[in-house]
């Protein structure tokens, strides 16, 4: 019969405690989520500030679809780059400090669209072994040469760029690490790549918004600017708390990319409205900083309840903390009795993380309080 051989495999996955299921969920984001038809406390979403839902970011969704109805109709090179698709790319460019931006509809579409587009078989490129999949399977893809030097390994890296012969070297990291939470060093990247005639791309998706002064992200924190991260890429679906990505950086970057990423030039622009939500949302970003000094508060107060506890968190300056359980079937079973509980925490594993570190992923948001931090404690003592 046709896919057998893809139900053996689902069978060990499952047998393997690697199997993935969706959850159904209701109503907007938030602190608590109702999933399955049960309000829960949720402590995995990556809303990290609290603008999924924010009323202002609702209103400016309704007006842009009043506006420019739901849909933006054709690819943005054909007749769908409308004047909020514009607007938004001249606000993420100055916010970010670069000339121009450039939208794409995901952050997959983003990292595989760029790379691919300023690398071929001549060219070589380099990844922190923890990168994103979208970073990894980008880099695959664009045909260079193609090395992983070891979890922020500065002196590997410069090994490796030191022992290649290609015409154009790109080192490509994330800004934060999306499953240990931790940020890259990015202002030693930063120096090792001026030294060996390297670019340096960071995808900054989970540090958007949350990171750096007015949230303009990890770069912006390590002092770094344009020309020291000539590639900038981050999303809009976490911090930023609607839906999207873009790439920011010099005139000629954005040019290039708007004739060459194959993922801009053949594929739908985003809904125009998602692009007004999201012109809302950054103006939130840029003046609430309460929201930012909100979320590391309670990500902080987490570390040391944790602590007191004994449980051992990998190192995080950021709103997403992880807890090493190691075993997959240890994690399953930490996830499923703080469900029980009425706490939702995803249990990630391989190979989502390497082998061995299976855990839990606890993240915080803006809209968390104090006392909901505290449940969460207390029921991780229980389990």
């Amino acid at each position: 019969m046709p896919f057998d051989h893809l139900a053996a495999r689902l069978k060990q996955r499952r047998q393997q405690h690697l199997y993935r299921q969706r959850r159904t969920t209701q109503g907007p984001q938030g602190a608590e989520l109702v999933v399955d038809g049960r309000a829960l406390l949720n402590f995995c979403s990556n809303d990290y500030l609290g603008l999924a839902n924010h009323p202002e970011v609702v209103a400016a969704f309704k007006r842009g679809a009043d506006d420019y109805g739901v849909g933006s109709g054709a690819a943005h090179l054909i007749c769908g780059h409308s004047t909020a698709h514009h607007a938004l790319e001249d606000e993420l460019a100055e916010f970010t400090g670069r000339q121009r931006a450039l939208l794409f509809s995901t952050g997959f579409m983003a990292n595989l669209g760029i790379v691919t587009a300023l690398l071929d078989k001549n060219d070589a490129v380099f990844e922190d072994r923890l990168n994103h999949a979208s970073l990894l399977d980008a880099g695959l893809a664009s045909g260079a040469r193609f090395k992983r030097y070891a979890h922020g390994d500065v002196a590997a890296l410069e090994k490796h760029l030191t022992d290649s012969d290609a015409e154009n070297k790109l080192v490509l990291t994330d800004g934060v690490f999306s499953m240990d939470g931790d940020v890259a060093p990015l202002a030693k990247l930063a120096t090792c790549c001026a030294h060996q005639n390297a670019w340096l791309m960071v995808d900054d998706a989970h540090g958007f918004g949350v990171l750096g002064p007015q949230g303009r992200g990890s770069v912006a924190a390590a002092g770094l600017d344009a020309q020291q991260v000539p590639v900038y890429m981050a999303t809009l679906g976490k911090g930023a708390g609607v839906f999207g990505a873009f790439v920011a950086g010099s005139e000629t970057l954005i040019e290039y990319l708007i004739n060459e990423a194959r993922s801009y030039v053949y594929t739908t622009a985003m809904p125009p409205a998602l692009a007004a939500a999201l012109r809302a949302s950054l103006r939130l970003i840029h003046s609430e900083q309460w929201r930012r000094d909100k979320v590391m508060a309670l990500a902080a107060r987490f570390r040391a309840g944790a602590g007191q506890l004994g449980f051992q968190l990998l190192p995080s300056d950021s709103p997403i903390q992880a807890l090493i359980l190691g075993d997959e079937a240890r994690a399953i079973a930490a996830s499923e009795k703080l469900l029980a509980q009425g706490i939702l925490v995803s249990a990630i594993r391989p190979p989502t993380v390497p082998k061995g570190t299976a855990r839990l992923r606890i993240t915080f948001s803006a809209e968390h309080s104090e006392q909901q931090v505290d449940q969460l404690l207390s029921a991780l003592e229980k389990i």
